[in-house]
């Protein structure tokens, strides 16, 4: 018996739940369908990443079958065409997705065909995961602990695989124009990933082999390379976060030195978890305060600071290093993340909601859940969110997580040649310090668009308000 396979975030073969179990009955069809019906457009980051990860599925399955449009129609089509009896997908979790899922698996269903879904994307999936009272959890440490105790299926082989033969009206990966063109922004980004299910292989094994050990003490250190840079792999599929786990865990068994790294790996990994969890049980989350009193706070609409952030052009370099490193790479490192997005919140008092349109539009590893957790944890408006009062010093950031200036000083290349003590507030260098690094204030590099106390003394105002409104 034939199987279409429809694949979506889980573009990989290795622990492919839904292919393993369609291999196992017969022949399949793996399918694609590039479609909008109900979900959110992708980002210009993910286009690009999705562009490359497809091709790379294509070459190891040897035959992936391309479509656009409405899932219910062109599923149903292809299994007419191709006399397929059943249609298996691995499942998603974001409350578009679930909505679009479930209107195709009734239709499919209706129309005669077995639809079977499997979980390829979390270790444990939102709902089985839960309070003693029976409520999902709010705060990730306990929830993290639960999650630690139950345990985690080994992953599966890749599968024996016979193919269909592709249909003539299949598209192909250039049809879709997911890269750009004019101007073709990402070209060198190829320097700096390998989409595909090999690339996340080898991420994993280079984390493995030169990250694992100092993780837990140098993971903020944005200077150096220490993370694992696997969010993009997982986010689109061509790792399981239960091939992570194993591996990880084999690493660790070998050398006892490697547990401290190991456990505060996987609390990351656990973290991602958790925003699903998050995401799941309370599906505004990603549009709306999950604390409605942060719906009286005082935003202001300032377009100006905001294309300021936007192109790292906001005077203060650790801010400016990250929003470049974003746009020249798809990627910023997490510690810079948190320190961009409170400057964003606190500092220009700008909503979260327009942080996190950029984070989706901009990063390689865009994900509804990860993305709104985080920002809401920094706005202080979320579920086990950061104390309000907390607004980080971009400068003593920099200072404490970037203490030579390498990062800063690959990023923001014009401030290069300043001496380390300034590079993190060249506001205070001399005009003759400023004179001998080449750098002119107001000119190749911009004075402080705020002032950092005067900012954090108007975001506590704010966040004052709204505590006693």
């Amino acid at each position: 018996m034939s199987t279409i396979v429809w694949f979506r975030e889980d573009l990989r073969l290795a622990d492919n739940p839904a292919l393993s179990a369609a291999a196992e009955r017969g022949a399949i069809l793996p399918v694609f369908i590039l479609t909008e019906h109900g979900t959110r457009s992708l980002g210009g980051a993910s286009r690009w990443w999705l562009h490359h990860s497809l091709r790379a599925l294509d070459a190891d399955l040897c035959g992936l079958s391309l479509h656009q449009g409405n899932p219910e129609s062109i599923l149903e089509s292809l299994a007419r065409r191709t006399g397929a009896t059943a249609i298996y997908w691995n499942r998603r979790y974001t409350p578009e997705a679930i909505a679009q899922d479930t209107a195709v698996k009734t239709h499919l269903t209706e129309v005669g065909l077995e639809v079977r879904t499997f979980n390829a994307a979390l270790l444990n999936e939102p709902w089985e995961i839960a309070t003693g009272s029976d409520t999902p959890y709010k705060v990730f440490t306990p929830y993290w602990k639960a999650a630690r105790n139950r345990p985690v299926a080994a992953p599966l082989p890749t599968p024996a695989v016979t193919l269909l033969q592709r249909l003539d009206d299949s598209d192909t990966h250039t049809d879709w124009a997911l890269t750009p063109t004019a101007p073709n922004w990402a070209r060198t980004w190829v320097d700096h990933w390998q989409p595909g299910e090999a690339g996340a292989r080898a991420r994993l094994t280079a984390f493995l082999d030169e990250g694992l050990e100092t993780y837990s003490r140098d993971r903020d250190r944005p200077d150096l390379p220490v993370t694992s840079r696997l969010s993009p792999h997982l986010h689109f599929g061509e790792i399981s976060p239960r091939q992570v786990h194993a591996a990880v865990n084999v690493h660790a068994s070998l050398d006892p030195i490697l547990t401290s790294g190991t456990e505060k790996f996987m609390s990351e990994v656990g973290w991602r978890e958790f925003s699903y969890h998050l995401l799941y049980h309370f599906p505004t989350m990603a549009t709306e305060n999950w604390r409605p009193t942060f719906d009286a706070y005082p935003w202001l609409e300032a377009p100006q600071h905001l294309d300021a952030w936007q192109r790292g052009q906001t005077g203060y370099p650790f801010v400016d290093a990250g929003l470049r490193e974003l746009w020249q790479t798809g990627f910023m490192h997490n510690r810079v993340r948190m320190i961009a997005a409170s400057f964003l919140v606190k500092h220009l008092r700008i909503h979260w909601r327009e942080g996190e349109a950029w984070f989706w539009d901009t990063l390689v590893d865009a994900d509804a859940a990860n993305n709104a957790a985080g920002w809401q944890w920094v706005a202080g408006s979320g579920a086990d969110a950061a104390p309000y009062f907390r607004i980080f010093n971009p400068t003593a950031q920099g200072q404490r997580f970037d203490p030579n200036g390498a990062y800063v000083r690959r990023w923001c290349p014009e401030l290069a040649e300043l001496d380390t003590r300034l590079i993190h507030a060249p506001w205070e260098a001399s005009p003759m310090e400023l004179a001998a690094a080449g750098v002119t204030l107001g000119a190749t590099y911009p004075n402080p668009i705020v002032d950092h106390g005067e900012a954090r003394a108007a975001a506590l105002e704010g966040y004052r308000r709204i505590k006693t409104a």
